[in-house]
């Protein structure tokens, strides 16, 4: 019976563990029961890693050299640290900076206050074949506690993403504006680099107040008329373009100048940050050239039937190296003509004169022809103007087809009244020569 006593006496002193256990089983140490979430408690607590300094996240891709990467922490602890030291473990791929081998290490400059965050920027080659996308990283800091002896040590894991470069760039899709008029402007906003951009939204800046080093404006936007202002472009995917267009009218005095257009450009990059460029696109201003082609008929001249006509230049620049072409439309026989008229100045009528000739047989009356005008701009591009009108081609007259010319027989008339005076003034002269 005693022996029976004692050992049921031990039973319950080895339950007694397991029922205290379980009763306070929430106060583990490292963990609160069977939650999905540790609570494991320490001095530093992990709280984000990315390229870039603290200051500034920056955008990255494969190849590129020497890129800062910061991990931030907080000193969660009660007591300030110091002698912080981090090491940084990357997959393959990732290098320090200092060559392929070397450990990645990083120390702070500065002790962490209790309550404080603190960071540790390591330096990482990227190899060129690392695709854009999210990695693994686990970073290891070594640190001590101010007023103790020891080294803790704390370990964290944490993923971090290749986010690709984005590139933006402007340009105007027709470089040329003319002047004394409205042009319709398209410029294109390209994405070409790596990484994705939300969010763009551009603006049409006045930048008269900002000088140069040489007490110059900087642009000369204030002094055309831009009816559109500010475009929501939205996103931009790498390697596309959006477009947006504007109405410029350019006054005659800046004839011949660069239009420098400044546009300020905000967006979201992949980090989701907002960032603000300024971009300026270009323009030359060319004069204008207006022509109107006018009093096209048919003259003759000495006995050849001729297309006569002006040309008068409205604008506020001459063309250069013109050409006018007679051409045959419909049914007509005339034959096509080209006569070279040179410069066709602002302001002075120009006149041409092509002769008619006709394929085959000669025929009268209405023909339809086309003048087309062919010049040279101050950019030496080629400009092509035509008129469609009617031209009457009349026969010509036969009065000298009834008897001889009448040319041929005045002049030897003449001829023989100038011998006959000649004779009697010589005859006259030997007289008195006599006397």
């Amino acid at each position: 019976m005693m022996i029976l006593k004692m050992l049921f006496v031990l039973f319950v002193i080895e339950l007694i563990p397991f029922i205290f256990d379980n009763s306070y089983a929430q106060i583990k140490s490292g963990g609160f029961g069977d939650s999905p979430f540790e609570r494991d408690y320490g001095d530093v607590k992990f709280l984000d890693a990315y390229f870039g300094t603290m200051n500034e996240k920056i955008e990255i891709e494969g190849g590129d050299s020497n890129i800062p990467f910061t991990v931030v922490f907080a000193n969660v602890g009660t007591q300030d640290i110091t002698g912080i030291r981090g090491q940084l473990s990357l997959p393959l791929g990732f290098s320090a900076s200092d060559g392929p081998g070397s450990i990645i290490y990083a120390d702070s400059d500065s002790n962490s206050l209790a309550g404080e965050n603190f960071h540790l920027t390591f330096f990482v080659n990227i190899d060129k074949n690392v695709k854009i996308q999210q990695y693994p990283g686990t970073v290891k800091v070594d640190y001590s506690r101010l007023r103790e002896s020891g080294v803790r040590t704390t370990f964290a894991d944490f993923n971090f993403k290749i986010t690709g470069d984005s590139i933006i760039n402007v340009r105007a899709l027709e470089p040329f504006l003319t002047s004394l008029k409205t042009n319709d402007v398209s410029i294109e906003i390209s994405n070409d680099g790596t990484a994705p951009i939300s969010g763009v939204d551009i603006v049409a800046t006045n930048t008269q107040t900002e000088l140069a080093s040489t007490s110059s404006s900087t642009t000369n936007v204030e002094n055309v008329v831009i009816l559109e202002s500010n475009w929501d472009v939205g996103q931009i995917n790498p390697k596309t373009s959006k477009y947006l267009t504007a109405t410029v009218y350019v006054p005659e005095g800046l004839k011949g100048d660069t239009l420098r257009i400044p546009l300020s450009i905000s967006y979201y990059n992949s980090h989701g940050d907002l960032k603000q460029i300024s971009k300026i696109v270009d323009f030359y201003i060319k004069g204008l050239i207006d022509l109107t082609v006018f009093n096209v008929e048919v003259i003759e001249l000495s006995g050849t039937q001729m297309v006569v006509g002006e040309i008068i230049n409205e604008g506020n620049q001459d063309g250069l190296f013109g050409f006018v072409t007679l051409q045959a439309r419909g049914d007509s026989n005339i034959v096509s003509n080209t006569q070279f008229i040179d410069e066709i100045e602002v302001d002075a009528p120009v006149p041409f004169n092509i002769p008619i000739e006709f394929d085959g047989d000669l025929r009268y009356g209405e023909h339809e022809i086309t003048i087309t005008v062919r010049y040279k701009d101050s950019t030496r591009d080629e400009v092509f103007l035509t008129h469609d009108t009617t031209i009457f081609v009349k026969e010509p007259s036969n009065d000298n087809e009834d008897g001889p010319d009448s040319t041929m027989i005045i002049i030897p008339i003449v001829l023989a009244i100038g011998v006959g005076i000649y004779i009697i003034r010589r005859r006259k002269k030997a007289k008195i020569e006599a006397n």
